[in-house]
């Protein structure tokens, strides 16, 4: 879908903002940029829709360089939703909904339809909703209305730059469960930007985690967690000495009873990494205590887990 090969940014006072650059993004994958601030991530994230120009390399959307698209061929088939949300103040909800439709000029009735069924995705009531301005909304509403505006056309790819940063944590959890739930509706490549690593666990499919403009390591959240590719990545991700001391496989496992012998098991004793290495192998395994089986549990249990245990930045909450 989306394709770097030897990808250079250097700005015009020198600062090589990226180095190199060199990965794939499947088609419909859920793909994170992460990394401390000046890492290159936004820059990344903005070559792809040539906001940002690159210095050396080729970026390929569907096997065709970028640099061959019409421009806005290119940005109308890559939503775009920003951090400060960026909604037309003098404009009615409908109406910024409706700004790339129109521009492709998309008939009056077929822009009002798309209004209605985007706003029914993302639980805003299209009647109460589409003739109010956004002052009138509050801070996760906006920011439900940017995701579906960058929507509207029905492009391939949507690029989110850190677009929940500046919510409150109830509203950031409850926007990236949207987005969960969004993703089940639609088919879009999405690649999404931020700092926080529990941001990343919880959405990621694969996750490329960055430092001083470079790909430190490309994997999904399981191997980043329990493979990590250096010291860096270990402490970002948090899979430290302080997570591992507070870990009981109790607190994560669900209960079950079963009356025969399960082939894949663990005693309920284990490490943090002594469960992650299982998991790495199988993708649920049984817990043992004293010979009975007394739960289960699965990757994605063990990754929800991690993130749950991680703030901002790679470090534990105490």
């Amino acid at each position: 879908m989306i394709t770097f090969e030897h990808v250079t940014k250097q700005f015009e006072d020198g600062t090589v903002a990226v180095k190199d650059m060199n990965f794939s993004i499947e088609k419909g994958e859920f793909f994170v940029l992460i990394g401390p601030s000046g890492c290159g991530k936004t820059t990344t994230l903005k070559m792809m829709n040539r906001l940002i120009p690159l210095t050396k390399g080729t970026i390929y959307v569907d096997e065709k360089r970028i640099s061959d698209y019409e421009i806005n061929e290119l940005r109308w088939n890559m939503g775009y939703v920003l951090q400060q949300i960026a909604l037309f103040p003098h404009m009615t909800i409908e109406e910024n909904i409706a700004i790339v439709p129109e521009l492709k000029q998309w008939s009056k009735s077929d822009v009002q339809s798309r209004v209605t069924e985007l706003l029914q995705m993302v639980g805003l009531h299209p009647e109460t909703y589409r003739y109010r301005y956004p002052h009138e909304l509050s801070g996760g509403e906006q920011q439900r209305v940017g995701v579906i505006r960058a929507l509207a056309a029905d492009p391939d790819v949507i690029l989110m730059d850190e677009p929940f940063s500046a919510l409150d944590p109830i509203s950031r959890d409850k926007l990236q469960n949207d987005l969960i739930d969004l993703r089940e509706k639609i088919n879009k490549t999405i690649i999404f930007v931020t700092h926080d690593i529990q941001e990343a666990m919880k959405l990621g499919d694969r996750i490329c985690l960055m430092q001083d403009g470079e790909m430190v390591q490309l994997g999904t959240p399981h191997e980043l967690i329990t493979n990590p590719a250096n010291e860096f990545v270990e402490q970002f991700v948090g899979a430290s000495y302080g997570l591992q001391a507070g870990f009981d496989l109790r607190d994560v496992l669900e209960p079950v009873e079963i009356s025969y012998d399960p082939p894949r098991v663990i005693d309920v004793s284990a490490t943090l990494e002594e469960t992650l290495t299982a998991l790495a192998q199988d993708d649920l395994i049984y817990v043992q205590e004293d010979d009975d089986t007394i739960g289960m549990i699965n990757r994605q249990q063990m990754i929800e887990y991690v993130s749950a245990s991680l703030t901002e930045g790679g470090e534990r909450d105490v």
